[in-house]
């Protein structure tokens, strides 16, 4: 549902959602609402245990040390950004940023920052345009602040990526089609052990018939009815650890005529 797109920036399409199911989740790209920033959210101030110090922070500076993981490995070369001002809605990133990259054990360390709080830790989806919340809550959502402390080592649970490169094969992004006989598909994803997928009215007064549907095959039979109208649907990939592999874009609508 992929992912902050352009910091999926992966959050419009999942926050659309629920504002059409009841309005939808979000992957982590971004929502929809003016202006808003990580003004309420937690601050995280303790580190998650069982962290090991790779390099001791300057002296008055602090580090922050996590792991970046696709399909429960390792990634290197991962970019990872702190962010002392973070908009969902407005650019991402903004103040004082510090930028680090992950090694072959998938470990960066964010070294000297200066202390204080910091709105923003994102991960980038490997060399595209897309980033994920290093901590995210529902729907992908972070409302994590981190505290950076002097003298200290931050430590940061472990990333997961996921791509937005899932593709859609029936119906296509604008199609119109019969909800008689209507079998939604999409291609197979490598190293995928299942699937779910969402469908969702764009009328707010009609139930969502499908909703993190789960199945292993790469295609489902509708049968529920369908009323006339446009629907939004999405589909995600999980290997056999539940962890998030990809999602197909947050676009993609179609038509009961």
């Amino acid at each position: 549902m992929m992912m902050c797109k352009k910091c999926l920036v992966s959050c419009l399409c999942l926050i659309a959602a629920l504002s059409l199911a009841g309005c939808k989740s979000a992957n982590t790209n971004a929502p929809s609402a003016a202006g808003a920033t990580n003004s309420s959210g937690a601050v995280q101030r303790e580190s998650v245990a069982g962290g090991v110090e790779k390099q001791k922070p300057a002296p008055g500076t602090g580090n922050v040390q996590g792991k970046v993981l696709y399909n429960s490995k390792p990634v290197e070369g991962i970019e990872v950004k702190l962010c002392e001002k973070f908009s969902r809605f407005l650019g991402g990133c903004d103040g004082k940023t510090y930028t680090a990259r992950t090694d072959a054990n998938g470990e960066y360390v964010i070294a000297d920052a200066e202390p204080k709080v910091y709105e923003g830790l994102l991960a980038r989806v490997f060399e595209t345009d897309s980033y994920v919340f290093a901590a995210s809550g529902i729907g992908g959502l972070s409302t994590t602040k981190y505290d950076v402390a002097a003298d200290k080592t931050l430590f940061i649970a472990p990333t997961n990526l996921f791509k937005s490169d899932l593709k859609i094969v029936n119906p296509k992004a604008g199609a119109k089609v019969a909800a008689q006989n209507l079998e939604l598909k999409w291609d197979s994803y490598p190293e995928a052990a299942y699937y779910k997928f969402s469908v969702f009215p764009e009328n707010a007064a009609v139930t969502a018939p499908y909703v993190n549907e789960r199945l292993e095959a790469n295609s489902f039979a509708v049968d529920k009815p369908l009323e006339k109208g446009t629907y939004r649907w999405q589909v995600e990939a999980y290997n056999g650890e539940d962890r998030k592999l990809a999602e197909s874009g947050d676009g993609i609508k179609f038509t009961i005529n």
